[in-house]
């Protein structure tokens, strides 16, 4: 169980948005931070505001360490193009967000235990590694005995968001492809994401 998972909707009250766009969020009743201070908003300065959208960015994917998200922007500016569409590309690939994209797990956090403790192969071979990053063209799908458990059938029945499009899933089987690299215009963020502030914080 990740650490953040009591406390996650913590998240979504420093920030201010709604991260990942569920009914339950608290921001829906106190639209202010959290603790005896949380009331009091002043405007942010270019730092405060790059800051800002690398915590986003971080938070939706069940808050990444600081240090495995450096790492994934080191190696998004490593690759040739767009930095920040390396960078997406990168967090889009991590297996535990293609379990949540999938609808196998009902959110980011719950995904990153559903692959740690086992329940998906990849290509016929188990990985229990959250940050295992999927290929195109690999085939990702519940393992036979976690097929029946009651948090992957309410998973892939929510109507809560949707399989975006470069992804193939056949829910009677529990089975899907990741069939093509995402594009950020692509990517079904409940709130807008600015990776090329994340790319600026970095390079500062």
């Amino acid at each position: 169980m990740t650490k953040r998972a009591e406390s996650k909707y913590k998240i979504n009250r420093r920030l201010g948005v709604n991260l990942w766009g569920r009914p339950k969020s608290p921001l829906a009743k106190r639209e202010y931070g959290p603790g005896q201070h949380g009331q009091r908003r002043k405007k942010p300065s270019d730092f405060g505001v790059q800051l800002m959208a690398k915590q986003k960015l971080k938070g939706y994917y069940g808050n990444i360490s600081e240090k495995q998200f450096r790492k994934y922007y080191q190696e998004a500016v490593r690759r040739k193009g767009d930095t920040s569409e390396n960078l997406i590309e990168l967090l889009e690939r991590r297996l535990d967000a293609v379990c949540y994209r999938m609808k196998f797990a009902i959110t980011p956090f719950a995904a990153r235990q559903f692959v740690s403790h086992g329940h998906l192969t990849v290509n016929g071979r188990k990985v229990n590694i959250p940050s295992f990053l999927v290929r195109d063209g690999d085939v990702i799908e519940v393992r036979e005995k976690s097929k029946q458990l009651a948090v992957v059938l309410d998973a892939a029945q929510t109507s809560e968001r949707d399989v975006p499009e470069y992804l193939e899933v056949d829910h009677r089987a529990m089975k899907g492809r990741f069939a093509r690299t995402p594009k950020l215009t692509d990517v079904p963020y409940p709130v807008q994401m600015e990776p090329n502030l994340v790319v600026e914080f970095y390079s500062r």
